[in-house]
């Protein structure tokens, strides 16, 4: 577990810094909180949580971006309740705006390995409160230290390539731990179809040295508020893919009134194993698992989360509930010029 003086330190400092620095445009503070609770083959956890997230530009080229995660659980046990706390940054990194077509990042930085990674963890925009199976393949600790080359490469109006590629070093330090690997993503962007297709690769360097393979589909089509991703990634060990698919209707006065608000969200995975040496982070066994949910987006950006899971392997069938409330924030840290 992490030690909360010295992250909470660490978050002030760097907010009291640049406070009284040359940024000449208001720094956001965004994020979201909520309350989870799971109930994983009988066991229920009930876990609050904050993740504030502050974006601080710095004239017309330099962006500092952060993202901290604070976590309360309580599990039942003989005497009341079991508790642990976490509080920790999950990234930290500078962007220069280098040209149109060229973004470099340095710091601690979200792996850019498929997608879920860094469009979708966050506890306000995933539609299910648990990640997919196969989220730690290419992903290593989930964040790098070093830095990235990204940007669009192409941008036409039937297409667009976007590219990122990145060089992570070897961290042992608790708050920035990190390994020792390099990769990168590119992407196909269809406007008229809203098709993304996207190719990932990542090198671990250090120890037994491996390659990892990726390929994500997203497709949100035109003038319906429906939504189809998926992912597939290939390890030295183990493989897997998730599909999910989410939905809200427009025919019963629009996405604002109570029928449009409903959003079922169905996701299936499956991962496989190639070898029983390492587990790459995925199950010692062929796992596979469907999760049904039903979310209900409330006004004021508040969403109320449920899903019903089952999962299937050879080692054990189990069901996996969850429910959860989540509310989305954003505000100016302070007035602006």
């Amino acid at each position: 577990m992490a030690r909360p003086t010295k992250r909470i330190a660490l978050v002030v400092a760097m907010l009291c810094a640049v406070r009284y620095g040359a940024a000449q445009d208001t720094p956001l503070l965004s994020g979201g909180v909520g309350f989870l609770t799971s109930t994983n083959g009988g066991n229920t956890t009930y876990s609050p949580v904050i993740e504030p997230l502050i974006a601080i530009p710095i004239g017309d080229r330099f962006l500092v971006e952060s993202r901290a995660i604070l976590i309360e659980s309580f599990v039942p046990d003989q005497t009341g309740y079991d508790h642990n706390h976490f509080i920790a940054l999950t990234y930290l990194q500078g962007d220069y705006l280098a040209s149109r077509h060229l973004t470099i990042v340095g710091g601690s930085f979200l792996t850019p390995f498929g997608t879920f990674n860094e469009r979708l963890s966050p506890v306000w925009i995933n539609n299910l409160q648990d990640g997919p199976l196969i989220a730690g393949l290419g992903t290593g600790t989930g964040t790098g230290l070093g830095g990235e080359l990204r940007g669009s490469a192409i941008s036409r109006n039937k297409y667009s390539i976007d590219y990122v590629g990145y060089f992570s070093a070897r961290s042992g330090n608790e708050q920035f731990n990190s390994q020792r690997s390099a990769g990168g993503r590119v992407s196909l962007y269809l406007p008229d179809n809203r098709v993304e297709v996207g190719l990932s690769y990542g090198r671990l360097l250090q120890g037994t040295q491996e390659n990892f393979y990726g390929m994500h589909v997203w497709w949100e089509p035109k003038d319906t508020a429906f939504r189809l991703r998926s992912e597939f990634a290939r390890a030295h060990h183990a493989q897997g893919y998730w599909i999910e698919a989410d939905y809200r209707t427009k025919a019963f006065g629009g996405l604002d009134s109570w029928v449009g608000r409903i959003e079922p969200v169905l996701r299936m995975q499956q991962t496989f194993r190639r070898d029983q040496i390492v587990s790459d982070g995925l199950p010692l066994v062929n796992t596979q698992r469907v999760d049904f949910g039903l979310d209900y987006n409330l006004p004021h950006n508040t969403r109320i989360l449920t899903s019903y899971a089952r999962q299937f392997s050879s080692t054990g069938d189990k069901n996996i509930w969850e429910t959860g409330i989540v509310y989305r924030f954003l505000f100016p840290t302070w007035k602006g010029k």
